[in-house]
C-alpha cells in the first residue's frame, strides 16, 4: 500500500497471535511482512526483517498474551530492529497492554508497572502506541507520544443487541471501575445501569467478594461488560449475585478473554449462557468452552492503521 509522496506501509507480526495479523492484512489488502525469529538455548530472542524496511511506516502487531513476558520482549526487540533499520514512523500495536492493571500505587512501595511499559516502547523507538480498551484511560498519558485508544464497545454491543431483547435488558457493571464503560453501554443500547458493588482482598490476588447489587435487575436478561476476563472470579460471582436478586438470564461481554488458570471450566460451570469476546488474545484450544463466543477486531484495527497512515482521524470511527 503506498500513499502520496511515495508513502509505504508495512505490517509486522510477533509470533503470539499470527492470525489476527492476516486476518489485519486482508483487511488493509497488504501481506504481512517476513520476519526471522530464532530463540537461542539460554532463551533470548533474535528477530531480523527480511526486506528493506528503510523509510516505511511501520505498525509491529503483538498481542501480550501466554508467556507474556516474553511476547511484551519480543515485540520490543522487533521496535528496536526497525528503528536500528531506519523505520520512518514507528507504531506499537498492542490490542491487550500487558500490566495494564498496575497503572497507579495501591500501597506503599508498589511500582506503576503500566507507566513501565509505555517507557520501555519508548525508548525502544516506539512513536506511536495503539491499543483496544485499556484498562484505565490515564494510561494513554503515560505514553511520551501519540495514543490511538480504540474501542471494542460497537462491536460488542451491535452482537448482543442481536442476541436479547433490549426492551428486558439491563447493563450491569460488575464494580465500581467499570461504571464509564457499563454507561457507554447503557447509552448506546438505551438500556437501564446497574451496578455490583463489590470488595478485592488487597492480600489476595483474583479474590472477589460480591456485595450489593444496585439497579433493577429482577425478571431482565443482565449484560454484564467488563474490559477482560482473567481468572473470571469476578465475572462468575457477579452472575451469581445478580441471579439471587432475581435476575432471568446472564451474559456477560468483555474485550479481552486472558482466561488464565481456571476461568474457562468457571465460566462453562456458570449461570452465565454465553461469554462474549474479542479475538485480541488468542485463545487456546484447552481455554475454549461452549459458552464461548470469539468476534474479530481485526477490521478494527485495520481501519484505525490506514486512517494514521493516511493522516486521517482515528476519532471518526467512534463517532457515530
Amino acid at each position: 500500500m503506498k500513499a502520496a509522496g511515495q508513502k509505504k506501509l508495512m505490517l509486522f507480526s510477533g509470533r503470539t497471535h499470527p492470525e489476527l495479523a492476516e486476518q489485519v492484512a486482508d483487511q488493509l489488502g497488504i501481506e504481512v511482512a517476513p520476519t526471522k525469529f530464532q530463540d537461542f538455548a539460554n532463551g533470548e530472542i533474535f528477530v531480523r526483517y527480511l526486506e528493506s524496511v528503510r523509510g516505511c511506516d511501520a505498525f509491529v502487531l503483538q498481542c501480550h498474551s501466554d508467556p507474556i513476558n516474553e511476547s511484551i520482549m519480543e515485540q520490543l526487540i522487533m521496535v528496536d530492529a526497525l528503528k536500528r533499520a531506519s523505520a520512518k514512523r514507528i507504531t506499537v500495536v498492542t490490542p491487550f497492554l500487558g500490566y495494564a492493571r498496575q497503572d497507579k500505587k495501591h500501597r506503599g512501595r508498589e511500582p506503576i508497572s503500566a507507566r513501565l511499559m509505555t517507557d520501555l516502547f519508548r525508548t525502544a523507538g516506539a512513536n506511536r502506541l495503539m491499543s483496544v480498551d485499556l484498562h484505565t484511560d490515564q494510561i494513554q498519558g503515560f505514553f511520551d507520544g501519540p495514543v490511538d485508544h480504540l474501542f471494542a464497545l460497537p462491536l460488542l454491543a451491535d452482537y448482543v443487541q442481536s442476541r436479547v431483547d433490549i426492551a428486558e435488558a439491563t447493563i450491569v457493571s460488575p464494580d465500581s471501575g467499570r461504571v464509564r464503560t457499563a454507561d457507554r453501554w447503557a447509552d448506546r443500547m438505551g438500556t437501564p445501569l446497574a451496578i455490583i458493588h463489590k470488595r478485592r482482598d488487597p492480600d489476595v490476588a483474583n479474590e472477589v467478594k460480591v456485595h450489593e447489587v444496585v439497579g433493577q435487575v429482577r425478571g431482565r436478561t443482565c449484560v454484564l461488560v467488563d474490559d477482560m476476563i482473567d481468572t473470571a472470579g469476578t465475572i462468575v460471582k457477579a452472575a451469581d449475585a445478580l441471579f439471587e436478586q432475581g435476575a432471568r438470564e446472564v451474559i456477560a461481554a468483555a474485550t479481552h478473554g486472558v482466561l488464565s488458570g481456571p476461568a474457562a471450566e468457571r465460566l462453562q460451570n456458570s449461570r452465565i449462557s454465553e461469554v462474549v469476546i474479542t479475538n485480541s488474545l488468542p485463545v487456546p484450544k484447552d481455554r475454549q468452552f461452549d459458552k464461548l463466543t470469539q468476534l474479530s477486531i481485526a477490521p478494527l484495527i485495520a481501519r484505525a492503521i490506514s486512517e494514521v497512515f493516511s493522516d486521517g482521524s482515528v476519532t471518526s470511527l467512534f463517532e457515530s
